[in-house]
């Protein structure tokens, strides 16, 4: 493997399973059932082959993680291998018995997800009431001794509540707090005329976040993950296509990224009939974008490809249908007015506010199992 990039990060994707039914849910819109799942042999066999590969840290995601059982063995066997573990959770199902026994098999840290300041937000979002359980699941990871990590997905729908939701963190005792624009796949491409905020609004949150992350400075780290829609070039995926992590989905299939199972033209590998280090460095769908030899004009001739490697081959693949297309992001795209075009409707005036009260348009928010709709008005 000389000379090819090594992954520092696994992001073990091990259920679909979840308690919440959030409208800007990132999973792909079919989901496994149980029965597809990895065996708790195939995921110990995964984790030393990543060990063996170069990774460094595993985060246990889903669907909600704490549903399967065998979380412990996993987590488990990453200590035994040196490897740093972070479990990320709705904190829907944590028990202070679960949380001790998670510690002693080696977990490191823990990151709590909340869609609002309220129950009510909450409910909006995710289709769940349960904002009690998620306060408890913060004290919860607090008195376990892990450092309590949050993360907040931020849209037309509750930014303009975002310093409220900054002192829920605060007041729960949160060490970091991760605010995570909207990214624009899957589900929450189907409620994006809902969730894309306007100009105004983001700048007055950006107002807020600078304000707030000077305030806190020394007691809790505020990170920005910026909404890609609004900026000039696109983001860098994942470091470029294949260059820092990997993503094993529960049913095994191996992505570099954890939105590629998306690109629905590409047929990605499976733990279950390869080694990682096979799917890393040999498998086509890893080598397909990786570097920028693949790339096409006008990235191909761009001073920046280096910098963004084309943008999000998703994000390409979503608004295109061709995961080789120059991200619509871009400026120079030839596709950008996809996304103008959705940025121009949401500065229209014709939106709703934040807080889901419509214009009488009938808009609905579409959950992520569309079981329940909630009208904006």
């Amino acid at each position: 493997m000389t000379g090819m990039p090594q992954p520092f990060g696994l992001l073990a994707e091990v259920t679909h399973q979840c308690p919440l039914h959030c409208v800007y849910c990132s999973n792909p819109v079919e989901l496994f059932e149980r029965s597809a799942e990895l065996g708790t042999d195939d995921w110990l066999r995964a984790i030393r082959q990543a060990a063996e590969l170069g990774v460094l840290q595993v985060h246990f995601s889903g669907g909600e993680p704490l549903v399967r059982g065998d979380l412990e063995t996993l987590v488990a066997e990453c200590r035994g291998l040196g490897l740093y573990t972070n479990l990320i959770t709705s904190g829907l199902g944590l028990t202070e018995s679960r949380a001790e026994s998670l510690v002693s098999a080696g977990l490191n840290s823990a990151q709590l997800s909340i869609q609002g300041d309220t129950a009510e937000s909450t409910n909006l979002v995710a289709a769940s009431k349960r904002f009690d359980k998620k306060e408890a699941a913060a004290r919860i990871i607090r008195d376990a001794g892990l450092p309590l990590n949050m993360n907040v997905v931020l849209h037309r729908v509750n930014l303009d509540r975002l310093d409220a939701i900054i002192d829920v963190c605060v007041e729960w005792g949160a060490e970091r707090l991760e605010l995570a624009n909207t990214q624009y796949y899957g589900w929450a491409l189907r409620n994006r005329e809902l969730l894309l905020p306007s100009k105004t609004q983001l700048d007055e949150a950006v107002g807020v976040y600078e304000r707030r992350k000077a305030e806190l400075e020394g007691r809790m780290e505020l990170l920005w993950i910026l909404p890609d829609y609004y900026e000039p070039y696109p983001k860098p995926c994942m470091g470029g296509w294949a260059q820092t992590a990997l993503t094993v989905s529960p049913d095994g299939r191996v992505y570099p990224c954890p939105v590629a199972e998306e690109i629905t033209t590409m047929e990605f590998p499976s733990v279950r009939d390869h080694d990682l280090e096979w799917i890393w460095a040999e498998s086509p769908a890893f080598q397909a974008y990786r570097g920028t030899d693949w790339m096409p004009d006008p990235c191909r001739s761009c001073s920046r490809k280096e910098l963004d490697f084309g943008g999000c081959r998703c994000q390409a693949f979503a608004l295109t249908g061709d995961a080789g297309r120059t991200d619509p992001v871009c400026i120079h795209s030839p596709d950008h007015h996809l996304v103008q075009d959705a940025l121009d409707r949401a500065n229209d005036g014709a939106h709703g506010d934040a807080h889901g009260d419509g214009d009488g348009d009938g808009e609905q928010l579409v959950y992520r199992r569309p079981t329940v709709s909630a009208r904006r008005s």
